[in-house]
């Protein structure tokens, strides 16, 4: 691997680090416990590896497109990746830290829509990029639908408890 490339990649870590913060920050606390939740909702301990591993794969992929075609090859494609980037730091924020569980969703669904369009512009760029960000896109998919039945079972009454 060449310095740049290396360079290049460890930017790319350093961002979807920067990204897990939020979930470091916005952490699910007593008000979230109070929720009502679905019986099928995963452990609580599972989410960090899942996340960590799915963080991998997101700065791995974006390295791949940046490593095939260079920023401005890429220029479309790479504005979508740092897009989701963003859509993926706000949920945390909004759900935990806001407390809103609608607009959580509502930012979810906007993420969601960013991981697909990511994975159709990587595509004819580098299709192993494309592929790698499928578990990251049914992941989303869970998360979203976790999300919709906890704002289902609870609405947005929940946001004025302590």
């Amino acid at each position: 691997m060449e310095s740049e490339s290396y360079w290049i990649l460890l930017l790319f870590i350093a961002a979807v680090m920067v990204v897990a913060t939020s979930g470091m920050y916005f952490r699910p606390d007593d008000w979230y416990q109070r929720l009502a939740k679905p019986s099928w909702q995963p452990p609580g301990w599972l989410f960090g590896p899942v996340w960590m591993i799915l963080y991998a794969v997101i700065a791995v992929s974006g390295w791949l497109i940046w490593s095939e075609v260079g920023w401005a090859g890429a220029a479309i494609p790479l504005a979508i990746y740092g897009a989701q980037l963003i859509l993926n730091w706000l949920w945390s924020a909004i759900f935990f830290g806001l407390k809103r569980i609608g607009l959580a969703l509502a930012e979810m669904a906007l993420l969601w829509l960013s991981i697909v369009a990511m994975i159709v512009t990587f595509y004819p760029i580098h299709s192993g990029a494309a592929l790698l960000l499928l578990p990251y896109l049914a992941w989303v998919s869970f998360a979203m639908l976790l999300n919709y039945t906890i704002w289902r079972l609870n609405g947005e009454a929940h946001v004025a408890l302590p």
